[in-house]
């Protein structure tokens, strides 16, 4: 990934980027892409599904900047001169440290898998108002817990890597400024993205309480939470479903309905969780593409 700009926001700019009309098509190719993912992030939700969609944005963005990278005039451009050759040695070593995001993204996405799994498991093996559910329960949001703290520390990664990286002089007139004007952008939107996925993996969570969540049991019950679901991202849906069983008295009526709701908000978190590590595979082959385009510029 390219990562070679001024210091970026985490309110990105959304307003449409253009180059000279005489640009490569290669070029105009990465706008229009950087510009459909812009403006995909202005009704942007905190959903996988939405997240899936900026997934397969960027990887169209990458394949595009590939392509580019990959131009006889790029790689000429690139290397025809010593201030070049810093200029992509500081990109090769963004592009390093955004695999290493990803990377990590990975890892959250597999251990998110796990859990919800392992959970799903547990709830198919036991029947309603068997106490051990709550200790499964509770081992979900204690992973859930310990998630959040360490994605804490990997957004102030994110933010130290996204200023790092200084300005470097344009003439606008060039085939090179318009290439360092699209992978500077390109960090922007990257960057914005990697940043909605660390937030979704580290959703506030609802934490069950010694009352065994009877105080939102009953506001569910009396239709207060229901409307604010349809809002709500996968994992929040999960909370508020395992909230919503009652593990105090198993006669109550409507467990059944409980429990079905509860699986079924645990499947559709997996199915979510899926999409995103397909997507993350993919994208991370396209990472790595445009590093080694990047490294062959400057061995020649």
């Amino acid at each position: 990934m390219i990562a070679f700009s001024p210091k970026s926001s985490s309110k990105y700019n959304s307003r449409s980027i253009s180059f000279p009309a005489r640009s490569h098509p290669s070029t105009q190719r990465v706008e229009e892409e950087l510009n459909k993912l812009k403006a995909s992030q202005e009704t942007s939700s905190s959903k996988a599904e939405t997240i899936c969609f900026g997934l397969s944005g960027l990887k169209e963005l990458y394949s595009c900047i590939e392509e580019l990278l990959n131009l006889p005039s790029t790689r000429q451009a690139l290397a025809a001169q010593d201030q070049n050759e810093k200029l992509v040695n500081e990109l090769l070593d963004s592009s390093l440290r955004y695999l290493d995001v990803c990377s990590k993204i990975r890892d959250d996405v597999l251990a998110m898998k796990e859990s919800v799994r392992e959970l799903q498991s547990a709830l198919r093996r036991r029947k309603v108002g068997d106490s051990n559910i709550e200790s499964d329960v509770a081992s979900y949001f204690s992973f859930r817990k310990k998630m959040k703290k360490e994605i804490g520390q990997s957004l102030t990664s994110l933010k130290q890597i996204e200023s790092k990286y200084g300005t470097f002089p344009l003439d606008l007139d060039t085939h090179l400024s318009a290439v360092v004007r699209v992978l500077r952008e390109s960090s922007f939107i990257s960057g914005t993205i990697f940043r909605s996925f660390f937030l979704f993996l580290s959703t506030p969570l609802l934490k069950p309480k010694q009352s065994k969540w009877s105080l939102v049991s009953m506001m569910v019950h009396k239709g207060i939470v229901c409307e604010e679901q349809k809002s709500m991202n996968e994992l929040e849906s999960v909370d508020v479903a395992l909230s919503n069983l009652s593990l105090q008295n198993s006669s109550e009526d409507g467990q059944d309905e409980k429990f079905e709701s509860a699986q079924k908000k645990l499947e559709a978190l997996d199915f979510g969780i899926e999409g995103l590590e397909n997507g993350l595979e993919s994208l991370f082959r396209l990472l790595i593409h445009n590093r080694v385009a990047l490294l062959n510029i400057l061995s020649h």
